[in-house]
């Protein structure tokens, strides 16, 4: 049974839900996403020093893969360059009782392992630009993750052992809007999980890994999914095989925006270049947004707003995403809202 269903699991889809956590919950994820940026940044430390020793003429091997990172940071995180914890006896004997990064086992081993897992994604990504064979934009080498501007986060696999059950799952215990995580425990959320929920019932679907991420101060799980293919009913209406002329296939890439193509292979149409009408727009708006805040507020133009403001609105491409509201006296503030590149 199991076998036929693997089969059958031919589409990956993602369901979001916005989390409820607990005090407790909330300091436990926030020290998961603080661990895996703390990984990624020793490991990339780690293969920066590598390098450098290599360019020195030193015979250094330098990690690279996910699976070599993997390695190199489970080796540096046992060994005294990670730390240790001693203690001082009644007699002056100082003794170590702890080798290695102290609070590693506070945290779950996956959230280090996926993190060098990026890293190693992020260095072939380089290699692969510089070397010509990755198409699109120039890739840069993988930077250090600030505190500060990092958006916190890390990632959870669904690795189930034999005869047990699934460590991510959802709805149990008599609460359906609820999710449980290893590591943390069950976990509320806000939103309906009834059609996740018989999605997993029905074994049309499987669980591979969750991802964490905390914005605008709330935490967000995204559940990847192995699913089946959609019910036929939901499918687009066959197509006529006489007819060759009003039906392509769209591909929505990153090197290439669109790519269409007939159901023979034979591409017709490639667009290359995104359209980006809200970043042209937001350059004039930018240019705009000064010229009326140096009007001075004594003035009879901080009073009303310059024709160019109001040209904006119908004239930018960005119409659609950006509105005013004005007072009496002055323009009160500048909303954006959301939008959305076509």
């Amino acid at each position: 049974m199991s076998a036929m269903l693997t089969a059958e699991m031919t589409r990956h889809t993602t369901f979001r839900f916005c989390l409820d956590p607990t005090v407790e919950q909330h300091s436990l994820m926030s020290r998961h996403a603080g661990a895996s940026r703390f990984a990624f940044n020793q490991c990339l430390r780690i293969v920066k020093t590598a390098l450098t020793q290599r360019d020195a003429g030193r015979d250094t091997e330098v990690p690279w893969t996910g699976f070599d990172l993997i390695n190199a940071f489970n080796a540096w995180k046992r060994s005294e360059e990670a730390g240790r914890i001693f203690a001082v006896g009644n007699d002056g004997v100082v003794t170590a009782l702890v080798t290695g990064l102290p609070w590693r086992t506070e945290v779950r081993q996956q959230v280090f392992e996926e993190a060098a897992v990026d890293l190693g994604k992020g260095l072939k990504a380089w290699s692969d630009s510089q070397s010509g064979q990755r198409r699109g934009k120039r890739i840069g080498f993988p930077q250090f993750k600030k505190k500060t501007n990092t958006v916190p986060s890390f990632r959870l696999r669904n690795n189930r052992p034999n005869g047990q059950l699934p460590p991510i799952r959802v709805g149990e215990c008599n609460r359906p809007r609820s999710i449980t995580l290893p590591g943390i425990g069950q976990i509320g959320v806000f939103d309906d999980t009834r059609r996740l929920r018989r999605m997993l019932t029905n074994n049309r679907a499987k669980i591979r890994f969750a991802t964490l991420t905390r914005r605008r101060d709330r935490w967000w799980v995204s559940l990847n999914l192995e699913a089946v293919d959609l019910h036929p009913g939901r499918h687009h209406p066959s197509r006529d095989p006489a007819d060759d002329t009003r039906w392509v296939g769209l591909d929505r890439g990153l090197s290439a925006f669109v790519v269409a193509a007939t159901a023979d292979g034979k591409e017709v149409a490639r667009i290359t270049a995104a359209p980006k009408a809200l970043a042209k727009g937001m350059v004039k708006q930018r240019r705009l947004a000064k010229s009326l805040s140096r009007n001075r507020k004594d003035h009879e133009t901080a009073r009303t707003p310059q024709p160019n403001w109001a040209d904006i609105t119908t004239t930018s491409p960005t119409s659609d995403a950006i509105s005013f509201t004005m007072s009496p006296t002055r323009w009160s503030r500048l909303t954006t809202g959301s939008s959305s590149r076509t």
